[in-house]
């Protein structure tokens, strides 16, 4: 029987107005100590945020959703946090924040394939069914 991992995940969101609460989920993060996993992934369904937030300038939003991803990677030139233990950075990209780019709550779950998880949770919480 294979092990179970049990990793947890956050999706992440942009949100445009902060004041009126509504997001377009663009992402997810997952973190799996036990099999030492840390991963993010965007994607922009650029219509569909077109629709949602005519005004919203992406330009100015792709650098803080591309950090996210170098941060988990643990790249070098993504400044001091990512240099950070890969839990702590989880928790540190998790934490509550009122800006455009918001994480849900985090979530758990258990997989026998923690490289897996980032794509079955953006199909499942980001891409739209078709």
């Amino acid at each position: 029987m294979p092990t179970l991992h049990t990793y947890d995940y956050a999706v992440i969101r942009v949100v445009p107005r902060v004041e009126r609460e509504e997001f377009i989920n663009v992402g997810v993060i997952v973190s799996c100590p036990g099999a030492k996993h840390l991963e993010a992934a965007i994607e922009i369904d650029a219509p569909r945020m077109q629709a949602f937030a005519p005004s919203l300038d992406m330009d100015a939003l792709q650098p803080w959703l591309d950090a996210i991803v170098a941060i988990c990677r643990g790249d070098a030139d993504a400044g001091p946090i990512a240099r950070l233990p890969a839990r702590a950075r989880f928790h540190f990209l998790t934490a509550k924040r009122s800006s455009v780019v918001q994480m849900s709550s985090t979530h758990v779950g258990r997989t026998a394939h923690p490289e897996n998880v980032v794509e079955h949770l953006m199909t499942r919480m980001v891409r739209v069914p078709r």
